[in-house]
């Protein structure tokens, strides 16, 4: 492993120096060999548990690594903090896989930082394990997504509403840039080290605008505006609620980042809110694109005061692309909800109504979204599903049937084609749950590891299956997450 801190070049206004602090009994609890491979972790170290536990809890230093705590700043919930920053995360520094793309290593709930705020940095068990599961789970289902490499359990409790377990994530990503960072510096119309900024996420990121100096703002952000939108195209297609859509929590490569108070939708409703800290509905699922486009108006923000510096650029390119952004999500969201139905995407009206009124019926008759659409396959060679949908939603349903039969394929290739959108088991929220207390309970990551062995192939039927597919009793009427922190 060789280690470098790109990050340290940028200078000391985008850190502080901060190492973890070690725990008293460290045990590897959760282990990604896949990824760990991809990273080109040594064979022999990756068989050793012990070491691997003194590692990725912080009691060791990784070779090479140089510990440091990321500022930024963010809107939370519409309100502007000027200063956050990893309050309970260090991050190590970057290693390459065998492509030679770089990725961060983080530690979370390694101790406090000088951004704690009065924290105590660590985090509980749940929460640490939740991360795990789901970024596997959104992997498997193909959204953009940093990853987990482990789960340490530290030995130690951590004082939440009551005392839990304590443990320590590893994050891996391929970088920990976000919009908060961009607006951390803008707060303080620091323009140098904006300009630091942009040249390192260009370079990191979108290489390509480097042919293309004199567009450098412009380009930025339409490819910014690019990756949000295709990450929240496939959050609508499986069916996640991020719950905390927060500048700081919005990553500029485009990954789903922080998994605190997030779920899955089970019936359809676009009001559908889970997070006890979000009152008002704003995170909901169906406001999810209206947040998008709110969070890359902050990234332009934060780019305008580049712009208005350098005669090369234009403040009116900056302005069209925020203004074109819903046109811009509404065709790539319109493309996925194509796929999902079977249909080959022609984008027209016509088909456009006819996705919207099936999904107002699936929000009238509280549909479960995942199997509702499973349905729809089924129903293309299977005459009873086919009645059963025809009786619930009516001549909506027909029009789809004709639809589909006009494009002149075999229900089979349809089928085929429609699984590819249409995952069979996702991470519902009421399993979710139970894992989370039996790992808490027992100490053990046995009922992780099944739950994980299924959510790692979510489009084919495996044998365990069925145990996960189930929709939660109560239909999660009262179901609520919270903030890991």
């Amino acid at each position: 492993m060789e280690f470098s801190q790109p990050y340290l070049d940028l200078g000391e206004r985008f850190y502080q120096r901060s190492e973890p602090t070690p725990v008293a009994s460290p045990k590897l609890f959760l282990w990604n060999s896949e990824l760990a491979e991809q990273l080109q972790l040594p064979a022999e170290l990756q068989g050793d548990s012990e070491t691997l536990a003194k590692l990725f809890s912080g009691n060791t230093l990784l070779p090479g690594s140089t510990p440091i705590a990321a500022a930024y700043a963010g809107h939370q919930f519409g309100n502007f903090n000027p200063q956050l920053g990893d309050g309970r995360a260090h991050l190590l520094g970057v290693l390459s896989d065998r492509q030679g793309q770089e990725f961060d290593l983080q530690l979370k709930g390694s101790g406090p930082t000088p951004f704690s705020r009065g924290g105590d940095g660590r985090c509980a068990i749940g929460p640490a394990v939740r991360e795990f599961i789901m970024s596997q789970a959104m992997t498997a289902l193909g959204v953009p997504t940093t990853e987990c490499l482990a789960v340490v359990s530290t030995g130690e409790p951590v004082y939440r509403d009551t005392a839990v377990p304590g443990a320590v994530v590893t994050r891996v990503a391929s970088s920990h840039v976000r919009v908060g960072t961009f607006q951390y510096f803008a707060a303080q119309d620091d323009q140098q080290s904006l300009n630091a900024l942009c040249d390192y996420t260009i370079k990191k990121h979108f290489p390509t605008i480097l042919q293309q100096p004199k567009q450098r703002y412009a380009l930025l952000l339409e490819q910014v505006i690019d990756k949000q939108i295709q990450l929240v195209v496939e959050w609508m297609r499986v069916g996640f609620i991020h719950g905390v859509m927060n500048t700081d929590n919005c990553a500029i490569a485009g990954d789903t980042i922080d998994y605190g108070p997030c779920a899955m939708m089970g019936s359809y409703q676009p009001n559908t809110v889970y997070s006890s800290i979000d009152r008002a509905g704003r995170y909901a699922f169906g406001n999810q694109p209206t947040i998008t486009h709110w969070n890359m108006t902050r990234f332009a923000e934060c780019l305008l005061s580049l712009v208005e510096q350098d005669p090369d650029h234009s403040r009116q390119q900056l302005e069209v692309l925020i203004a074109d952004f819903p046109a811009r999500f509404s065709r790539s969201y319109y493309t996925m909800l194509a796929g999902k139905f079977g249909l080959t995407e022609n984008d027209s009206d016509a088909e456009r109504k006819l996705f919207d009124s099936l999904l107002d019926l699936f929000s009238e008759h509280k549909l479960d979204y995942t199997l509702t659409f499973n349905r729809f396959g089924q129903a293309l060679t299977d005459a009873n599903i086919a009645a059963q949908l025809t009786s619930q939603l009516g001549p909506a349903f027909v029009s789809w049937q004709q639809t589909v039969t006009q494009q002149q394929r075999s229900p089979e290739s349809t089928q085929q084609a429609m699984a590819q959108y249409n995952p069979q088991v996702i991470p519902r929220n009421h399993h979710v749950e139970a894992v989370l207390r039996e790992c808490e309970q027992t100490g053990k990551a046995d009922a992780a590891e099944h739950f994980l062995a299924v959510l790692r192939s979510p489009y084919s039927e495996t044998a365990d299956m069925h145990r996960y597919q189930d929709i939660a009793a109560d239909r999660d009427r009262s179901y609520q997450t919270f903030c890991g922190t």
